[in-house]
């Protein structure tokens, strides 16, 4: 069976470049929707930053070795996690259009296959997990009850996307833990603005399956707002703002933090302007933008150590 490109995919390498034999596996682990990746590796290199910008450290090569090992942890994960998702979810995605062809319901990877393909990469992850000290692999750990769970709360609540949040911004506190060995308020003020960002983007993600979720009975934040979704998103972002300002203030951040930090609100208050319920193509765009957001907070919170010029 010929794997085609996936409806939410756009153009990307895997369908461009990959090995026909190949395609179904890299879609399953979404590698054909690099986005996903950015998103729950971001995060965790906020965690790294803020550890070193809250305690004044210069990086030394097992910092560089941290933002190393989370990228390449984050991208098993999220695969891992995409694939353990599919497999849970795969009789309702053969009845919702954007999901009936990814490879498990399309026929192109069984069950079992995809279960080897989620321990594969839940093993090596592990391997980099252990070169952590005992309180970042404690949190990996305790991480993946919130991975397990993720794929059943759409069953369960109106409100999966606020677990997702849970889950997708674990890596501040794992990233903040290996600099460190313990979580200060910072890191969890952190955490939690993240929590609110990812329930604010992901809710623009769902407007593109409020249809199709409605006809299989799928819960989801979108459709809980309904006609109020932008009013939400901004009480969402409003939270993310809030939160991560009160971060920067608990860890003593300089003022500089806080001029970089405005560009960063910009960019979520024009997601919140230009939202809309009934466009699918605009939500998925909207939605892409948080890597840029993601990468812009990072930044400020490098650039958290640097005071007023003299």
């Amino acid at each position: 069976m010929s794997s085609a490109p996936l409806p939410d995919a756009g153009a990307n390498w895997v369908d461009r470049h990959a090995p026909t034999r190949l395609k179904p596996w890299l879609k399953l682990g979404r590698f054909d929707r690099p986005i996903g990746i950015w998103l729950l590796l971001i995060p965790g290199w906020q965690g790294i930053a803020l550890a070193l910008s809250q305690y004044r450290r210069t990086p030394d090569l097992y910092d560089a070795w941290l933002v190393v090992a989370f990228a390449v942890g984050a991208t098993l994960m999220r695969a891992a996690g995409c694939a353990f998702n599919d497999i849970v979810d795969r009789d309702i995605d053969a009845q919702v259009a954007r999901t009936a062809l990814r490879p498990i319901p399309a026929g192109q990877i069984s069950v079992k296959q995809a279960w080897a393909f989620v321990i594969g990469c839940s093993l090596v992850s592990l391997l980099i997990l252990l070169t952590l000290n005992l309180t970042a692999v404690l949190l990996g750990v305790g991480s993946l009850a919130l991975v397990a769970a993720y794929p059943f709360m759409k069953r369960i609540t109106w409100w999966p996307q606020a677990w997702l949040g849970l889950t997708f911004n674990w890596g501040a506190l794992m990233g903040f833990a290996a600099v460190t060995g313990t979580i200060t308020p910072a890191a969890v003020l952190l955490y939690l603005g993240g929590v609110f960002w990812t329930l604010g983007y992901d809710t623009i993600y769902a407007l593109q399956d409020i249809e199709d979720d409605a006809m299989v009975g799928v819960k989801s934040s979108a459709r809980r707002l309904g006609a109020n979704v932008q009013r939400g998103v901004g009480i969402f972002y409003g939270m993310t703002v809030v939160l991560t300002v009160a971060s920067g203030l608990t860890a003593g951040l300089g003022p500089v933090f806080y001029v970089a930090l405005l560009p960063w609100a910009a960019h979520l208050y024009r997601q919140v302007r230009d939202v809309r319920p009934d466009s699918p193509v605009l939500a998925l765009r909207l939605f892409r933008s948080n890597r840029e957001a993601g990468l812009i907070l990072l930044l400020a919170i490098i650039l958290g150590t640097v005071g007023w010029p003299t």
